[in-house]
């Protein structure tokens, strides 16, 4: 049976959030005066970077792993769209711009992050990452692998941070795309995914033995579960996607009127 109140408290997961909190809690406390002298302390992006973290530790280290990973395909896809649509973007802009910079300010790192974050090779590369992962042969490895299992979180998680970067990245060296691209990069992203919400809702059968020989927890058949999770990804990015084209627009607009205010007025006609 499945123990309701179990959280994870493995030193793996716990000493690498107490590092990540830790080294956070450094570079914007008392590095901040070596690393960006006059900068004053980003009580906002503070809040954000450590809500992801939190976050991530309620998808990772709360009950619902262990329902994911045991009992529920339909489980494990909501706790990978936590860690991919909150947790990762969270993070990402609880970095100040000085502080991201100085991390990629590097000659391997800011070429190869650029090269990355370019939006075409972003979408391909969260939908390549997410669809191989969801082969039954890999998927059921990682379930049955616990070490595989935190490679598959931690790449989700990277690749996640990559998928967020053109649309909330802070950094100046390396920033977001405009709203124009941005719109046309939500709009491929989702095009990238239904092939894998369709491989999930439209199979006959159930395609992860773990689950189809797992106890029932709710009234569903496997491949119920599984459609269940499809839909989550299918719907759940489907709200995701509006949002942001809302938010681009939104901020496209913003984006005229500034450009239309500061430019300089034409001259009077002869």
């Amino acid at each position: 049976m499945v123990s309701w109140t179990h959280w994870h408290n493995e030193p793996l997961l716990i000493g690498t959030l107490v590092l990540a909190a830790w080294a956070y809690a450094l570079a914007v406390g008392p590095w901040r005066f070596r690393l960006a002298p006059g900068a004053v302390f980003p009580r906002r992006d503070a809040w954000r970077y450590y809500g992801g973290l939190f976050v991530f530790y309620l998808a990772v280290g709360s009950p619902l792993d262990q329902i994911g990973e045991r009992y529920l395909f339909s489980a494990h896809m909501l706790q990978h769209m936590i860690i991919v649509n909150l947790a990762a973007p969270l993070v990402l802009t609880g970095m100040p711009a000085w502080l991201l910079d100085r991390l990629i300010d590097r000659p391997i790192v800011r070429p190869l992050l650029r090269g990355l974050t370019a939006p075409v090779v972003a979408a391909v590369v969260y939908a390549l990452c997410l669809s191989l992962w969801h082969v039954p042969a890999a998927y059921d490895a990682a379930l049955r692998d616990k070490l595989l299992h935190v490679v598959q979180h931690l790449m989700f998680f990277a690749v996640a941070v990559v998928l967020w970067w053109p649309l909330v990245s802070p950094s100046r060296a390396v920033p977001r795309r405009s709203p124009g691209v941005q719109i046309l990069y939500v709009v491929g992203m989702g095009g990238l995914q239904f092939p894998l919400v369709a491989f999930l809702n439209f199979s006959r059968e159930a395609l992860y033995p773990t689950y189809e020989f797992a106890p029932r927890l709710l009234n569903l058949t496997p491949r119920e579960d599984q459609v269940l999770g499809g839909t989550i990804m299918g719907i759940g990015g489907m709200f995701i996607a509006l949002g942001l084209i809302s938010w681009c627009f939104y901020c496209w607009h913003r984006q005229s009127e500034r450009e239309e205010t500061s430019a300089p007025p034409s001259p009077p006609r002869p």
